[in-house]
């Protein structure tokens, strides 16, 4: 959008200048490992900088802070490929996952925005990570073998793995859903509206609203189709019938018709 606010007629944009020659075996994939692996340390550590009270941070300090490779590595295997995909040992820990290849799609925002939504409107990804975030970030609780709901009653307690075993445990985390929808769109009176462009915010001014048909539930009917024997059948029957109601009619006319000469 920052190009597009300088130039709205920008179509496209190339980078380049590289000091040599830019080989990557994983230029354009979602899978390069390593590099995600760098970028997670980069965050890691920035998080720790500004979270740290002191000014004085060592170097070592900063060294230390490494994150665990192979967990990246099968959290890629997990969330990005279809083989093992959500059916990997890690996912099923936290979660009965409803399809085993990972979807992209980012869903749909059903009404009012909430930071508990339902279950059954929460996609299989965003539900094992709200549930692997909240374990990894809580705090120690108080009865380490907390249970759902009966010991989740404290604020900020959350309850995981509810789906696994039925029960689920008890954690102190500030772990929340976080509803994305775009800032042109309120929901009011139990339903959502678009507000009017702002001319004072460039950002929303260019900010694209797109909307999704409420689609009726997907049915399929089946007919059963007849041997051919069957349908030959069912025409000489009826052809049958149609002589025999002929005949009927004539002999029940000229009945009739003798009747009203005796008369």
């Amino acid at each position: 959008m920052t190009f597009l606010r300088k130039d709205p007629k920008t179509t496209g944009i190339i980078l380049e200048d590289f000091d040599s020659v830019f080989t990557n075996k994983f230029y354009h994939t979602n899978i390069n490992s390593s590099s995600i692996i760098v970028a997670a340390s980069i965050v890691a550590r920035s998080l720790y900088i500004l979270a740290h009270q002191s000014k004085d941070l060592s170097t070592s300090a900063l060294s230390a802070i490494n994150v665990n490779a192979s967990l990246i590595e099968e959290l890629i295997d997990c969330l990005v490929k279809c083989e093992p995909g959500l059916s990997c040992s890690l996912v099923r820990s936290y979660i009965s996952p409803r399809n085993a290849c990972p979807s992209n799609y980012v869903g749909v925002v059903l009404g009012e925005p909430s930071s508990t939504p339902p279950p059954e409107y929460v996609t299989d990804i965003s539900r094992f990570v709200w549930n692997f975030l909240a374990e990894r970030t809580s705090r120690p609780h108080e009865n380490a073998t907390s249970a759902c709901p009966d010991d989740c009653r404290n604020t900020g307690d959350v309850c995981i793995k509810t789906e696994t075993d039925g029960k689920g445990v008890c954690v102190t985390s500030t772990t929340r859903y976080v509803p994305a929808y775009s800032t042109r769109l309120k929901y009011e009176s139990e339903g959502w509206n678009i507000l009017p462009a702002d001319s004072s915010d460039p950002m929303g001014m260019v900010d694209p609203v797109w909307t999704e048909s409420n689609w009726d539930v997907i049915t399929l009917r089946l007919y059963a189709v007849e041997d051919a024997a069957y349908d030959r059948l069912v025409l000489l029957g009826g052809c049958t019938l149609t002589v025999i109601a002929y005949i009927a009619t004539l002999l029940t006319g000229s009945f009739i018709t003798k009747t009203l000469k005796q008369d």
